[in-house]
């Protein structure tokens, strides 16, 4: 059974001929520019075959559920996370698979650059989930070209939807250089909270406390932290706060109990207990095994 696409929710820009012949000319669209832009959720029944292949390259990115592309007898499957580019006058099939159909983005594009975002045809190609991945960056890109594209036809809509279209083709091409920016803000996310922890390790700190400063979830700093640290950031935070008690024992004359309130303990016998578990030996073992070292 084929129907005519019609799925809610669905949007569905076809540029007119026109302004293809527009974007052809202009100097700032015509090295890239799309001509068709669309979203299918839930896309049952949705079915295509060109036997001459469509004049236009085509990216199909499935975001849920399933569906394939058949190109010169081949078979692609595509699934959560996977796209493909079918080559402008290659003929082709595809469809959404019948039980799970696929949720998809997809366009066509041209341009005298086109094909270097094409090529090699090592389709399809799987986006890994990770922390990294930037999914919602990338479908956000899809949704500022078409919502350029759908408020008119206009020198400057256009111009700026061929820009955003070479960042949305290199987003899967350059896939590594595109996850840079996430991993290195990442990053910055565990140098901020090490910074955090050590100009407050006077203090009683919480694990929220340190995820509310840096401004993301608990379970989200954690697992960033395990991965910068090889430590939790409660582990982490008791370490620096032994390290200070080792200087502090060996560089000055303060008194156990006003050491632990100086690392943020208000009990000395629970620091006590920590220390030894941390250090190996009691506060006031450590400071005589420094005396005797000297």
């Amino acid at each position: 059974m084929r129907k005519k696409d019609r799925f809610e929710g669905q949007k569905l820009l076809v540029l007119p001929k026109k302004v293809k012949k527009k974007l052809k000319k202009n100097s700032l669209t015509n090295y890239l520019y799309i001509t068709d832009i669309g979203y299918f959720p839930n896309g049952k029944h949705h079915y295509r075959s060109r036997k001459n292949g469509s004049d236009e390259h085509i990216l199909i990115f499935c975001v849920d559920g399933k569906g394939w592309i058949e190109i010169d007898g081949k078979k692609q499957h595509l699934s959560k996370n996977k796209y493909s580019i079918i080559p402008k006058q290659t003929p082709h099939t595809y469809a959404a698979d019948p039980n799970t159909p696929w949720t998809i983005y997809w366009m066509h594009f041209l341009g005298d650059k086109a094909e270097a975002f094409v090529y090699p045809l090592d389709y399809p190609r799987e986006l890994k989930e990770t922390n990294v991945s930037r999914f919602k960056d990338r479908i956000e890109l899809f949704e500022e070209i078409y919502f350029n594209l759908d408020a008119g036809y206009s020198d400057q809509n256009m111009e700026y939807s061929s820009i955003l279209l070479m960042h949305l083709l290199g987003s899967f091409k350059y896939l590594s250089q595109f996850q840079k920016i996430k991993e290195i803000k990442q990053q910055d996310v565990v140098s901020k909270a090490i910074v955090f922890i050590k100009s407050n390790l006077h203090k009683k700190l919480s694990l929220s406390e340190i995820a509310d400063y840096c401004s993301i979830s608990v379970s989200h700093l954690c697992l960033l932290f395990k991965k910068k640290t090889a430590y939790s950031p409660i582990e982490y935070l008791i370490f620096m706060r032994m390290q200070k008690a080792c200087s502090l024992l060996e560089f000055s004359n303060l008194k156990i109990n006003i050491i632990a309130n100086n690392v943020g303990y208000d009990d000395a016998f629970y620091f006590s207990r920590i220390f030894k578990t941390v250090i190996g030996k009691s506060p006031s073992q450590y400071r005589v095994s420094i005396y005797k070292a000297i």
